[in-house]
């Protein structure tokens, strides 16, 4: 009898270590999944960069590219103060997905002071080690502690791409959307609705500042008053990356814009 006891006591610790090893190797799948990146093509990947920045200042800008292992890397120096470089990962969201695209460019003040947010989030997402919540809560930290600070003069950043997937709105809203939408940023650090006495979505100026979501209001160090380019400079625009969003679009079918309407609810690929 106490033969067989034991002989069932081995066959439950066998099953139980099995499963408790099943379920920690389908977490892991899950986790990787999760955080690993597809590299884009590199020529495509510079150009879509580039088209964040108006022409006269393309050539002489700074371009990062993604390698989805190590984080960010220069492809090209440049020598006007000017980088470039697509974010695909928002850390104020708390989460990994594989369809955000959003050409960003900064002048010298935006690279010295928010670039580094980007470098940050980039490389630790690359490496594996780390979940989205923690990627954002180490940046809320970093800010809270004086690492990050906001820029200690007014610049712009430019996002004059004919389309880029992003997420419309504040960190509780976790659906993507692609659009059509060249548009300048002026650095705002701390603002507010309330700062800015207009209405919020309202026609003309634009505030964004996701890191008040999280951090309180009045203390996200990124935000921006977002001038959208007037309909007749979007046209020309848009006329003008013809080639790059057919490109964007054989690539990648969430690129793809709603003929007139210059947006498109894409599905959801958190994978």
């Amino acid at each position: 009898m106490t033969s067989i006891t034991e002989t069932a006591k081995n066959c439950r610790r066998t099953l139980l270590f099995t499963v408790i090893l099943f379920i920690s190797t389908q977490n892991f799948a899950q986790v990787t999944a999760d955080w690993r990146l597809e590299k884009m093509p590199v020529d495509l990947e510079a150009d879509y960069a580039l088209s964040a920045l108006p022409p006269h200042l393309r050539n002489d800008a700074t371009v990062y590219l993604l390698d989805p292992q190590k984080g960010y890397y220069v492809t090209r120096q440049g020598s006007n103060g000017y980088i470039c470089f697509i974010s695909r990962t928002e850390w104020e969201w708390g989460e990994f997905r594989n369809d955000l695209s959003a050409p960003i460019s900064y002048d010298a003040e935006g690279a010295r002071s928010i670039f580094p947010v980007y470098t940050a989030v980039a490389a630790m997402r690359a490496s594996g080690k780390y979940q989205a919540a923690q990627i954002k809560d180490s940046i809320m930290n970093r800010i809270i502690t004086g690492v990050y600070k906001a820029p200690s003069k007014p610049g712009i950043s430019y996002m004059l791409a004919p389309v880029m997937r992003v997420y419309p709105g504040t960190p509780d809203n976790k659906e993507p959307i692609t659009i059509s939408m060249p548009h300048y940023m002026l650095y705002s650090p701390y603002l507010t609705d309330e700062n800015t006495r207009f209405k919020p979505g309202t026609e003309g100026l634009i505030l964004t500042n996701p890191g008040n979501s999280i951090l309180g209001d009045g203390k996200g160090p990124y935000g921006y008053v977002i001038v959208p380019a007037s309909e007749t400079e979007k046209a020309i625009i848009v006329e003008d990356g013809k080639d790059l969003l057919k490109r964007l679009a054989e690539y990648k079918a969430y690129f793809k814009t709603e003929p007139g309407s210059g947006h498109h609810h894409g599905p959801a690929e958190k994978n």
